[in-house]
């Protein structure tokens, strides 16, 4: 397979992509933005080449590495007691309604809490909008797997958010 090497300047056409994956893994707006930053530094730190899939599924490869690499950083700290969050408050974005960002506060947060498998399977092919086979190649695993998961997770959801 050819690759091609990924443009920094285009990292900004997918930043609403990989934020709302980042949301949807972390479970909280704030963590999202800084899991977005984190990842984007991570990937302009030197040249990177695209060889498997296309740049979105690259950068969200990088998104879920950076991802668990926080988790088990975070793991080793001592718990502490978060502040309070502004959650609540309306998106600040043009046409966004309390109750639309109180739904997608809600959504985020069920997907976050799902199992890692089928998060990670939920978040590649429903909110970062990858095909299956993208998301298979993104993930590691074959596509059916991945019809599978996405499945028990929509599933899931749907019982949770129901």
């Amino acid at each position: 397979m050819a690759g091609h090497r990924l443009d920094p300047d285009s990292l900004g056409d997918h930043i609403d992509r990989l934020y709302r994956a980042a949301w949807s893994l972390t479970g909280s707006r704030e963590e999202a933005e800084d899991l977005v930053q984190e990842t984007f530094a991570r990937v302009l730190a030197r040249p990177r080449w695209v060889t498997r899939a296309n740049d979105v599924g690259y950068l969200l490869s990088a998104l879920t590495n950076t991802h668990r690499s926080r988790r088990r950083s975070r793991q080793r700290r001592p718990v502490l007691v978060p502040a309070l969050e502004d959650d609540q408050l309306a998106d600040v974005r043009a046409g966004a309604t309390p109750e639309r960002h109180l739904e997608t506060s809600e959504l985020y947060a069920a997907i976050a809490e799902l199992p890692g498998e089928f998060r990670e399977a939920v978040v590649a092919v429903d909110v970062v909008g990858l095909s299956y086979r993208e998301a298979a190649e993104h993930l590691r695993v074959p596509e059916a797997t991945i019809a599978t998961r996405v499945h028990r997770g929509r599933k899931r959801l749907a019982a949770r958010l129901g």
